[in-house]
C-alpha cells in the first residue's frame, strides 16, 4: 500500500524483502525528493511484498525490435528498472552514430539504460559491417560516463593470440576502469584461464554445468541466460545455491511477442517456484549487477534512489507497481510511461535481387549442411548429397534441408547460398535484415521464387522481417536501422505474433524462428554458419 504526501513525498508500506540482511520483515518506505529517507520496521502484518527493482545484466534492446523509449514502456511492468545493455547491433550498422542514437533515445524515458563499448564491430573479418568501432572510436565511448562498460569480448582467438587491437581495447577498458565482458562458449582449460586473466569478467554464453564451474573458478561470474533463443536457465540455475554472489540475470536477445509476456520476473518466479533460495534469486536479479557494472540503481537502502517493485506474493511473484526514482512506472499490468515517437536512422544501400541471385553456384556431389538446434545458438554440421532438379541444387523437404542465404545490405554483392537443416518448412520463405552480427539479409526458404520475395520486401521496405508463400507476402517493417520498429510495441508484437503463426503454418516447429534464423549468420558460435563472404566454420575460423 502506498500513502501520498505531496508529489515528491510518499510512504509505501509491506514486506520487505532485506537482501543485505537476509530478512524478510513488515516495513514503510519513505520517499522524498527521488530518495528513501527512511525505512520504519512495522509491526503490522502485510499481503505485498517490497523488493528492489530487476536488472537485467546483459541485453540488446536491438532485439526486442523496439528503441529504448519503447522498450522501457513494457519492461517496468514486468519490475525491470534497470538494464545493462549492449549497443553491439546498431553499432554494426551505424558505429558510433548508432550508440549515441540509443543512448540519446533512451534518456528521454524515465528507465536507466546503461549502455556498454562495442568492442568487436565487426566481429569478425569475415562479413561485411556496416561500420567499424576500432582503436579510436573505443576509446570515444569509453570516455563517456553514460558508457559503462566493454561490451562482449567475442573475438575471443583475437585475445589468445595477442590481436593488438583486441588488446589495446582490453588496456584501454582498464585505463577508464570500466569492467570488460566476455563471450566465450565451451572456451575450457589453460585457453580459458587466458582468456579471463586479461580482466575479462563475466560470461553469459555458457551452456553447460561443467564449462561454468571453470569460468567461475577461474574468476568469472556468470550471467544466466534465458532469452527467446537461447535458453540455458535449467541448466545453469543451480549455481546459485553455490555461488549466489557470481550469478547474474539476462536475456540477451528477447523478441517483443516475449517482452509482453514477462522479463527478468520471468527467472526469477521460475527459480522461486523451484525451490531456490528466496534471496539468493532475488540478489541475482538485483544486487549482482548493480555492484559488479557500479550502476546507479538503488537497493532499497537509506539513502538510495527509489527503485523498487511491489509484488503480490512469494507464489505468484506478479508484479503490481514500479517505481524508478520515485516516479510511479507502472502499476497493475499497465506501463505509465508516455510513448514517444522516435527519430529514423538507418544505412541501406543495395537494389531488388533476381531468382537467379540465389541458384547455388555448381554443381557437387556433396553439400555442407547448418544443423539447427531449437534454444540454442550453436549449430551442428554435417554433409549430404544434395538434391538437383533441373541441373541445380535445390532444398529437398522430405530431408529438411532447405537452401539459406544471406545478402550484402550496404553495397550490391552477390548473395552467399548455402543448406540448413532442422528448420521444418514445407514452403514459402522467410527473410530479415535482423542476422547477428552484422545485420545483412538473412534468408531460407523451400523454392527461389519464394526466397526472392521475401528478401526484395525486407530491402524495399530497407529493412523489417517478410514471410512469402505462393506470391503473398507479409512483412513487419523496421525502418531503425534495419533493427528497431518505429511503432508501439503492442503494434510490434501483434505483427511479430502473426509472422510467427505463418512460419509455423508452413510447417516450422522452432520456438522462435525469426530469433533462430537471425543467429545463422552469427561467425563467433560454434560450429557452422553463413555469412555474406561464404560458409563460415566456427572451429577452423575461416571460410570454407
Amino acid at each position: 500500500m502506498a500513502s501520498k504526501l505531496n508529489i515528491d513525498n510518499f510512504i509505501v508500506s509491506g514486506n520487505l524483502i532485506d537482501i543485505h540482511q537476509n530478512k524478510i520483515y513488515p516495513a514503510s518506505i519513505v520517499v522524498s525528493h527521488k530518495r528513501i529517507v527512511n525505512i520504519i520496521k512495522e509491526k503490522k502484518k502485510y499481503k505485498n511484498y517490497l523488493l528492489p527493482g530487476f536488472v537485467d545484466s546483459h541485453i540488446h534492446i536491438e532485439s526486442s525490435m523496439l528503441p529504448p523509449s519503447e522498450f522501457a514502456r513494457q519492461a517496468v511492468v514486468h519490475g525491470t528498472v534497470a538494464t545493462v545493455s549492449d549497443p553491439h547491433e546498431i553499432a554494426n550498422v551505424l558505429g558510433v552514430k548508432g550508440v549515441e542514437y540509443m543512448i540519446k533515445d533512451g534518456h528521454q524515458v524515465p528507465f536507466k539504460f546503461y549502455f556498454g563499448a562495442p568492442s568487436c564491430v565487426p566481429a569478425t573479418s569475415f562479413e561485411t559491417a556496416g561500420a567499424t568501432l576500432g582503436v579510436k572510436e573505443t576509446e570515444l565511448l569509453l570516455k563517456k560516463d553514460q558508457i559503462k562498460f566493454l561490451s562482449e569480448m567475442m573475438n575471443y582467438p583475437g585475445v589468445l593470440n595477442g590481436d593488438r587491437e583486441v588488446l589495446t581495447k582490453i588496456k584501454l577498458a582498464h585505463k577508464y576502469r570500466k569492467p570488460i565482458d566476455g563471450h566465450a562458449p565451451g572456451l575450457s582449460g589453460q585457453l580459458l584461464k587466458k582468456y579471463i586473466s586479461y580482466g575479462i569478467t563475466t560470461d553469459h554464453e555458457t551452456y553447460q554445468m561443467n564449462e561454468a564451474l571453470q569460468k567461475i573458478k577461474y574468476g568469472m561470474k556468470i550471467i544466466i541466460r534465458n532469452g527467446s533463443a537461447a535458453k540455458n536457465f535449467d541448466e545453469l540455475i543451480p549455481l546459485i545455491e553455490k555461488f549466489p554472489a557470481l550469478c547474474l540475470f539476462c536475456c540477451d536477445d528477447q523478441h517483443p511477442d516475449d517482452l509482453l509476456k514477462g522479463h527478468i520476473n520471468l527467472l526469477v518466479k521460475k527459480a522461486i517456484q523451484n525451490n531456490y533460495d528466496l534471496i539468493s534469486v532475488i540478489r541475482a536479479a538485483t544486487i549482482n549487477p548493480v555492484i559488479h557494472y557500479r550502476l546507479d540503481v538503488g537497493l532499497l537502502r537509506k539513502g538510495d534512489w527509489a527503485d523498487f517493485i511491489i509484488v503480490d506474493n512469494l507464489n505468484n511473484f506478479s508484479v503490481l507497481t514500479t517505481y524508478i526514482n520515485g516516479q510511479k512506472v507502472a502499476q497493475k499490468g499497465k506501463s505509465l510511461i508516455k510513448r514517444i515517437k522516435p527519430c529514423l536512422i538507418n544505412r541501406f544501400n543495395i537494389g531488388i535481387k533476381k531468382e537467379s541471385d540465389f541458384a547455388y553456384p555448381k554443381i557437387v556431389k556433396s553439400i555442407h549442411l547448418i544443423q539447427v538446434k531449437d534454444g540454442q545458438l550453436i549449430t551442428k554440421k554435417s554433409k549430404a548429397t544434395p538434391k538437383i532438379s533441373r541441373g541445380r541444387i535445390i532444398a529437398d523437404t522430405k530431408r529438411d534441408i532447405l537452401k539459406i542465404t544471406v545478402i550484402n545490405r550496404y553495397r550490391n554483392t552477390k548473395p552467399a547460398v548455402a543448406f540448413i537443416k532442422n528448420f521444418g518448412l514445407k514452403k514459402g520463405a522467410l527473410a530479415g535484415s535482423v542476422a547477428h552480427d552484422s545485420h545483412n539479409i538473412i534468408a531460407v526458404g523451400v523454392s527461389d521464387t519464394d526466397l526472392t520475395a521475401a528478401v526484395n520486401a525486407v530491402i524495399i521496405n530497407k529493412g523489417g522481417l517478410a514471410v512469402a508463400v505462393n506470391g503473398e507476402i507479409s512483412v513487419l517493417p523496421l525502418p531503425i536501422a534495419g533493427l528497431m520498429s518505429d511503432q508501439s510495441s503492442e503494434t510490434v508484437a501483434g505483427k511479430y505474433e502473426q509472422l510467427s503463426d505463418l512460419i509455423r503454418k508452413l510447417g516450422s516447429q522452432l520456438t522462435s524462428p525469426f530469433m533462430t534464423l537471425s543467429f545463422m549468420a552469427l561467425l563467433v558460435i560454434p560450429h557452422l554458419k553463413l555469412s555474406d563472404k561464404g560458409l563460415f566454420d566456427g572451429d577452423k575460423f575461416k571460410i570454407i
